[in-house]
């Protein structure tokens, strides 16, 4: 089965084409002296003539290109499914025989259908048009060494770009020289924590080039700091656009687009078996071949499932209606089906299973015991730290009844060492309410110790030496439970005007403070009513693998098997398709890993739902069977999507799960019924063909009972679902649908041949002068038992007795049957053929329809048992 193919690339090429390009990481390695000599450039930019003739070479900085497909190829397009192809075909045929109102049924079924695809797909596919938004801003760019405002349009390979604060990186660059640094890549890993950038030279590691700290990518954003940095690639090159390249051209065939042109292809090889042997068994025993094709063509129509169409755009409609009233837009009407049908859903674990905000969880001191000590250091060097405050600042700063209790308009600010990156912490010297001056120092828990002579604990301050084994250890435990860790430290000094970061040593280390974006209350509900509904839940997350244990613990995932991103790189298809199966967290991934991941598990026969907000999750919200996102999701990532929640939560996810598989419970009455039964009948006419010296039922009473029986089945978008029937996932199953046409079919078979034994013996039809009668009575018989064992295929359990249909549906069954008793003695029946019946035909027709109920009620049963349906 793997490698699955995609057009002529295997999943892992197409979902290893996101990508950092070879010579960003190349330029990555070196220092930015080599930098600047491989692309040509110089630290004073490029010569205007220059840069315009790498324009015209490398084209404008725009990530996708995509062609937009006109109306009329989108319409074209629409009209190639099989099904229309086939309606139209009949209907045509229907319209040069004289049989327009065969033609008229047909030619409402086709717009229905066309009209559906055609509008989803007209507004689907805008998500490039995002992306190529999103880059019209100007950029900062040195050109003969002066600074210039350009088109971020038209930066090139070899640019030197000056970024600063709120700046959008405008290309994928190498950073040059930077002061403070911190760029902001949630929308392309995910991360919601700020990472420090460096003109340092490295190589990828597990987390792929965006981990490297010398490299900025196009589609994140300056949070704090300076930087001048090198244009390496633009355009369609950048790892942006190649994730842009992967939401162009056609859309991927979701589950639910397999399972309708499967059951399809299914009835049109039925037709192509059955009409042929029909025209020619009517032609060879009637000698009458203008008779046989209308008849073979009654019969070609009556096969057909053209209510289809028209039963399936109802019932999602209806379900797109319910809904929205719990939360949830649906934008594609067929993922409403795939909701349900979904077995296995993959999400990132920020603002679905967390909070999406970074909250101060713990303060300790160096044991690892509640401090408020540590937590008051922590908040004063937080206040009074000048410049952009990063996300653990805001967090400190959120627990604002520490303003009074610190008293912190008793402390005065004297100076502040800022943060870098040589030594990863930064300083606050503040005079104390008592008039002394005292250095808190924030940062990395090992940069800190290293500079700290004593530690403190419990208010007696004693050397680092003395610091036992297991305290030393504390900060690597926090982090291994997930937190994002700082530790804080003093230093008392008599007063003085200038401190300097020489003064940062000789610390007494005082305790850590631990962040986290904490799981939601809801979470462990949600992920619970998933799992009792069969549906297992994988977080994929380019955050790290302590984080993402972290969190699965709390809300109840095992994390007994964890995949890293440099792992499935490293894998084949087959062994990665293998390994997702019981991997449930899946960490530092990249774009492509999670598409590739998405990818290999559809392989795997599994409905895929991925539910992601980010620039970084298009990809894969394109490739699975149901993307799913959010209202206050990035523009491409909510056009991308084919169900937006307005709440981001997991139980809003259940209840959409829920609603998709009454919805396509509700679809596939309609198949098992209009298939079994005109399966059933068409066996009926074959034998009858064969043995009458009269076609059965005309071709135009054949249309009529298609006509009535279609219509008893226009309510079954209403119908009520059965608890146990969307307690699993429900996905299409050709062999389930086969065995079911094959088994029940032939239920009707066996009462219309005793309907024939009664018309040909009782009431001597044998003669061809008294086929009215015949045709007749068959026609009633077949209308009333198609239409009542629509009640009985609708549920697994006794019906009318253990589950009774919606009154809509009970009230058209009920006139249909109706109808068709009076249809006989109505003023239509002449013009139709029918004549008056018989007394005793009506008591006989009861025992035949009894019987009929019970013995498809014992196969249905039988087969349900058995697991067969």
């Amino acid at each position: 089965m793997l490698p699955r193919k995609l057009g002529h690339r295997t999943i892992a090429s197409a979902s290893r084409s996101i990508r950092a390009s070879p010579l960003l990481v190349e330029v990555a390695a070196v220092d930015p002296g080599t930098a600047l000599r491989r692309l040509g450039s110089s630290a004073e930019g490029l010569p205007e003539e220059e840069a315009s003739r790498r324009l015209e070479e490398h084209g404008p900085n725009v990530v996708a290109t995509e062609v937009r497909h006109t109306s009329l190829r989108l319409f074209l397009r629409a009209c190639g499914n099989p099904l229309v192809l086939l309606l139209a075909l009949l209907a045509t045929v229907s319209v040069l025989t004289g049989d327009a109102r065969a033609a008229a049924l047909m030619a409402v079924m086709i717009v229905l259908g066309v009209g559906l695809r055609f509008f989803q797909e007209a507004r689907a596919n805008d998500a490039a048009e995002k992306l190529r938004a999103m880059i019209r801003v100007t950029a900062t760019v040195l050109r003969h060494g002066a600074p210039v405002e350009q088109p971020v349009t038209r930066l090139v390979p070899g640019d030197v770009v000056q970024l600063s604060a709120g700046d959008m990186i405008p290309a994928d660059v190498r950073i040059l020289a930077c002061r403070d640094l911190f760029v902001t890549q949630a929308s392309l890993t995910g991360e919601s924590v700020p990472v420090e950038k460096a003109d340092a030279a490295g190589k990828p590691s597990d987390g792929g080039a965006l981990e490297l700290r010398g490299l900025g990518f196009l589609g994140s954003a300056v949070e704090s700091g300076t930087a001048t940095a090198l244009v390496v690639e633009t355009g369609p090159r950048t790892y942006l656009g190649t994730i842009a390249s992967t939401l162009t051209g056609e859309p991927v065939e979701t589950s639910f687009d397999r399972g309708v042109s499967r059951f399809t292809w299914l009835m049109i090889r039925f037709i192509a078996v059955m009409t042929p042997l029909v025209f020619v068994i009517n032609g060879a025993t009637k000698h009458d071949w203008s008779e046989a094709f209308f008849f073979a063509l009654a019969v070609a129509v009556g096969l057909t499932p053209e209510m289809l169409p028209m039963i399936v755009s109802v019932c999602l409609s209806r379900g797109a209606l319910l809904m929205s009233r719990r939360k949830v837009i649906v934008k594609r009407l067929n993922a409403i089906q795939n909701l349900g049908a979904m077995d296995i859903l993959c999400t990132d674990k920020t603002g679905t299973l967390t909070q999406d905000r970074v909250i101060l969880e713990r303060y300790c001191d160096v044991a690892g015991e509640p401090s408020d000590r540590v937590l008051g250091l922590a908040y004063l060097n937080s206040h009074f730290q000048t410049g952009l405050k990063n996300v653990l600042d805001r967090a400190v700063l959120a627990h604002k009844d520490l303003h009074a209790e610190v008293k912190v308009p008793d402390w005065r600010k004297i100076d502040e060492l800022p943060f870098d990156f040589t030594r990863r912490l930064m300083s606050v010297v503040v005079e104390t309410p008592e008039g002394e001056h005292r250095l808190i120092c924030k940062g990395a828990p090992e940069v800190v110790a290293a500079r700290c002579s004593a530690f403190e604990r419990n208010g007696d301050v004693r050397p680092i030496a003395e610091m036992p084994s297991d305290l030393r250890e504390e900060h690597d435990a926090l982090a291994r439970q997930g937190f994002r860790v700082l530790a804080l430290a003093t230093r008392d000094f008599e007063p003085r005007h200038i401190y300097s970061k020489d003064d940062e040593h000789e610390l007494t280390l005082a305790g850590y403070v631990a962040f986290l974006d904490p799981p939601k209350e809801t979470a462990r509900e949600a992920l619970d009513g998933l799992l009792a509904r069969g549906v297992a839940v994988k977080i994929l997350t380019g955050d790290n693998d302590l984080v993402g244990r972290k969190i699965c613990r709390d809300v109840g995932i095992p994390t007994e098997h964890v995949l890293l991103g440099g792992e499935v790189e490293n894998m084949s298809d087959a062994e990665l398709a293998e390994a997702a199966e019981k991997t449930t967290l899946f960490a530092r991934m990249t774009p492509g890993h999670k598409q590739r991941v998405i990818q290999v598990l559809q392989g795997r026969k599994h409905v895929v739902g991925f539910l992601g907000d980010g620039i970084n999750d298009s990809p894969s919200l394109r490739v699975s069977d149901v993307g799913i996102s959010v209202d206050t999701a990035v523009d491409i990532a909510k056009e991308s999507a084919d169900i937006i929640l307005l709440e981001k939560s997991l139980l809003v996810v259940d209840d959409g799960v829920i609603e998709g598989r009454k919805v396509f419970c509700n679809i596939l009455k309609y198949v098992r019924m209009g298939a079994s039964s005109n399966f059933g009948n068409m066996l009926s006419v074959l034998g009858a063909s064969a043995i009458l010296p009269f076609v059965p039922m005309t071709p135009l009473q054949v249309l009529t009972n298609n006509l009535l029986y279609d219509f008893s089945q226009i309510p079954i978008p209403t119908d009520d679902v059965d608890p146990e029937q969307i307690a699993a996932p429900r996905p299409w199953s050709m062999g389930e649908i086969t065995r079911f046409i094959l088994f029940v079919g032939p239920c009707s078979s066996i009462f219309d041949y005793t309907t024939y034994f009664m018309m040909l013996t009782l009431f001597r039809c044998w003669d061809a002068a008294r086929a009215p009668l015949f045709q007749t009575g068959w026609f009633v018989e077949s209308l009333l038992t198609q239409t009542l064992v629509i009640h009985v295929i609708r549920t697994n359990r006794v019906p009318f007795l253990q589950s009774r249909a919606s009154v809509p549906l009970l009230a058209t069954s009920a006139g249909i049957m109706l109808v068709g008793i009076w249809l006989p003695t109505s003023p239509f029946g002449p013009a139709l053929g029918f004549t008056r019946l018989p007394d005793l035909y009506w008591p006989l027709l009861g025992l035949t329809l009894l019987a009929y109920v019970v013995m498809t009620q014992i196969v249905k049963t039988r087969l349900h048992r058995r697991h067969w349906i």
